[in-house]
């Protein structure tokens, strides 16, 4: 029967199903996802059939009791016809009769017919509503006992209590998935909570934003002013600017009218900037943020950054101390080192060795090609030689001892990089300190067991990572960071590598020679122009290792494809070939590639090969796959890249649902259907989710679309993670407008300054905001002038200490902890 047939009537009441649920064929308890058979006692559905599924969020359900449904008929592409479940209620007796057989029921343990008519008898035929609003009324009915009282009031919350809440949820707007999540949060009282303080949605539940949180206040009342919700306008901007633009705080003139402007948006009411600066103080006396002099930062970042410059000073004060070795037994080392590498070490290369033996920290930065592995190599080498330390793991394992070198990277693949070029285990920073997915990032407290330490790709590690990575490092281990500044920052907040290098506090050598371009790599050679903003002279022209195709943005997808198909004529692996595009949606945005990349080297053309279809994704075997989160219990981690090896379809599981199986280099992790949301396609994937790692072919499209994105160090980052083979495909106008292009959009830390406070500017710069639209709560990037490419961005500490009337008027004059440094804490 072709559905059409099966719409419901236009009835004035919404589409619903009353029955009993004879079979559950799925729930998830962790989001509540079910998928039950019901048998229809009623419905208001032009729908013939006895049984229905019912697909939605809601708990175990008791095959005893009637529900009513309240959705939409759905045809679900390969289960067919499907009652979608926005709320649900369990259906209520209302006859005395009815209500008597209900509370004398196996849920009423300890309740027999002659207490339940009693029951009746005194509250009458709307007991059940009376007691669920008023539970001490049955102190009303005689010789009722306390622990029957009990019982009575505990099972009505339980079976009750869930549906008056999903139904209030559901009129507040948030729909049966979200509300669950709600409801799993605070339980019984989720709905006196949220009436309390409906902002606190926004800090506790993953998936409500400000604009969700204020539309609920505004119905519960809270408007304008209300302390609550300026406080959590100004959580929300702290978030936004640290999550969306990676800034550590924002100064209190650009913060104020950045929330005012958000709060006077969604309710046409001025709010003064007195009552804003009274909520934050407010917020600071709660320890929610962190105020010093005119800055305001988020507790974790502000701690994460004064923890980090403690831990910073700490090991150079250290280096002072640090054992030393001589000239000549490290260079003596080093030639041994040589001979059993077959190298040759330059004499920057060799300093960078000596430096590293005779530092308590250190860091060894420089573009692609400069001999970075190289030297991270001859390190391990040098330190094991004079330490007389084995470099076999398994003597140490044998002996239950750790490993005394601890090699570490920020992504999978960076780690098995570092590993493949010093023949030594590495493991992705998370792994190293122990996160298990569970805890909080900051709740770590595991110390790392090693003397010499090398993380590789420094400039990866946001602000939150390299504060628990440094407090986890014993103040006796030997440290070396390693990385490029000029590449893209971090994802989170902070910009720690290059904070570090501008504080000139920490041991630096810089590697510039280039050995890759010497053999012949044009790749490098075009890398190392762009990076000091040079136009290569040959952009369009071809050489042995890249090229550049001319192409409209229209034109990519059937360009990319074409070089994919070439590529793998000539013997390549799709594995060793990779798209990097910096946007998902459009023409030639990453979600359209990767459809037309798999639909040319993994089709089901006759659909008989085994599929899941997950939104708009269809996962097959043999699929290329990204994973986009950290899942440290299975040893798999954001930017990991793997293969579908197989698929069980939900028929074929005792779960009756869809899973899938994916190896990571010999690593299976078996993914639910409710989990494929960490997977993606990634035959063409992001440049910053590339970052870290290194493809034989790069294919990477330039086009104008991109233009918001493109930026020099996002298209040096992507050029440099070709290692044998560029293809630039698209507009050269458009890759020069990019080399051309520096990153405005500078972060706000004070990193450097609290490493090195004689590195303040000489002048004062003024923080403006950059020109352009707002856009969906999404605050405006924040920046300093750009007068000084050397200032750490938002390094305002020649700012006044204290706003003035000339600043922001009407702003209360100060935001707390005036004074404190992270030299207080250093003699802790």
């Amino acid at each position: 029967m072709k559905m059409e047939d099966y719409h419901a009537h236009q009835y004035s009441e919404k589409t619903f199903v009353l029955g009993r649920p004879i079979v559950s064929i799925f729930h998830n308890a962790s989001n509540m996802y079910s998928i039950v058979k019901v048998k229809i006692k009623e419905t208001n559905l032009q729908y013939q059939e006895k049984e229905i599924i019912v697909v939605g969020y809601f708990p175990a359900l008791d095959e005893e009791l009637h529900y009513r449904f309240i959705g939409n008929l759905t045809n679900h592409p390969r289960y067919g016809l499907q009652f979608q479940v926005e709320t649900f209620e369990r259906e209520v007796p209302e006859t005395e009769q009815g209500i008597i057989h209900y509370l004398s029921s196996d849920l009423f343990p300890g309740v027999g017919p002659k207490t339940a008519e009693l029951i009746v008898k005194t509250l009458g035929t709307d007991a059940l509503k009376k007691i669920m609003e008023n539970p001490f009324v049955l102190d009303e009915v005689p010789r009722l006992s306390e622990d029957k009282k009990m019982t009575i009031r505990s099972t009505l919350e339980k079976n009750l209590g869930l549906d008056r809440i999903m139904i209030q949820l559901n009129e507040w707007g948030f729909g049966p998935q979200l509300g669950m999540k709600i409801y799993q949060t605070y339980r019984e009282e989720t709905i006196e909570l949220l009436t309390q303080n409906p902002y606190r949605l926004i800090e506790e539940v993953e998936g409500v934003g400000f604009a969700k949180a204020d539309e609920l206040g505004r119905r519960l009342g809270i408007t304008g002013a209300h302390p609550d919700r300026m406080k959590a306008a100004v959580l929300h901007v702290l978030n936004q600017a640290a999550l969306s633009e990676g800034h550590v705080y924002l100064e209190a003139e650009l913060l104020l009218p950045e929330v005012k402007g958000i709060l006077e948006q969604s309710q046409p009411e001025e709010i003064p900037y007195e009552s804003l600066s009274k909520a934050v103080i407010e917020l600071e006396e709660e320890g929610k943020i962190c105020g010093e002099e005119t800055r305001i930062y988020l507790p974790s970042l502000y701690y994460s950054e004064v923890g980090i410059a403690t831990k910073i000073l700490q090991f150079a004060k250290n280096n002072d101390h640090a054992e030393k070795f001589s000239k000549d037994e490290i260079r003596k080392a080093i030639g041994e080192a040589e001979e059993r590498l077959e190298v040759t070490y330059a004499e920057t290369q060799a300093k960078a060795i000596e430096q590293a033996l005779n530092s308590s920290i250190m860091i060894l930065t420089g573009g692609p090609g400069t001999g970075k592995t190289t030297v991270i190599r001859g390190i391990v080498e040098v330190f094991a030689e004079l330490h007389g330390l084995s470099l076999n793991p398994m003597e140490y394992a044998k002996k239950e001892e750790p490993f005394p070198i601890v090699l570490a990277a920020p992504t999978g693949r960076a780690a098995k990089r570092l590993s493949e070029s010093t023949g030594l285990p590495a493991m992705t920073i998370h792994r190293l300190l122990g996160f298990n997915g569970q805890e909080k990032e900051e709740e770590s407290e595991r110390e790392i067991q090693g003397r010499l330490i090398i993380i590789d790709e420094m400039s990866m590690v946001d602000t939150w990572l390299s504060h628990q990575l440094l407090k986890s490092i014993s103040p006796d281990a030997q440290v070396v960071l390693v990385g490029d500044q000029d590449q893209l920052p971090p994802v989170g907040p902070g910009q720690v590598l290059k904070d570090l290098l501008a504080s000139e506090i920490v041991p630096t050598i810089e590697l510039t020679e280039v050995y890759r371009q010497a053999e012949g790599s044009t790749i490098i050679e075009m890398a190392h122009q762009i990076k000091k903003g040079q136009i290569p002279d040959n952009i369009t022209g071809k050489t042995g290792d890249r090229s550049f195709i001319k192409a409209s943005a229209d034109q990519i997808a059937s360009v990319v494809t074409q070089v994919v198909r070439s590529a793998i004529a000539k013997g390549q692996s799709i594995r060793d070939i990779q798209v990097l595009a910096p946007m998902y949606k459009g023409p030639a945005g990453i979600d359209r590639l990767n459809k037309e990349i798999q639909e040319l080297v993994n089709p089901n053309v006759d659909g008989t090969r085994k599929e899941v279809k997950f939104g708009d994704t269809v996962f097959r075997i043999g699929d290329k796959v990204l994973q986009l989160v950290n899942q440290p219990e299975s040893n798999v981690f954001n930017g990991d890249i793997g293969e579908i090896v197989s698929i069980f379809q939900a028929k074929e599981t005792v779960e009756k649902q869809d899973k899938v199986v994916v190896s990571y280099d010999g690593n299976e992790v078996v993914y639910d259907r409710g989990d494929l949301n960490q997977i993606t396609l990634a035959y063409c994937c992001s440049i910053h989710k590339a970052q870290g790692s290194e493809f034989q072919t790069v294919i990477m499209p330039i086009v104008r679309s991109y233009s918001k994105m493109l930026r020099r160090n996002l298209l040096y980052t992507g050029i440099t993670r070709a290692k044998n083979f560029l293809i630039l495909c698209g507009e050269p106008e458009e890759f020069v407008k990019g080399i051309q292009r520096t990153d405005d959009l500078k972060r706000f830390t004070t990193l450097r300054a609290r490493l090195n406070p004689a590195k303040k500017n000489d002048d004062r710069n003024q923080v403006t905001k950059m020109e352009g639209e707002k856009q969906d709560e999404q605050i405006v990037p924040l920046s300093p002038d750009d007068g000084n490419e050397q200032q750490t961005a938002g390094d305002t500490t020649s700012l006044p200490p204290v706003l003035n009337a000339e600043t922001a008027p009407k702003i209360h004059p100060m935001i707390g902890m005036d004074g404190i440094t992270p030299y207080d804490f250093l003699d802790e």
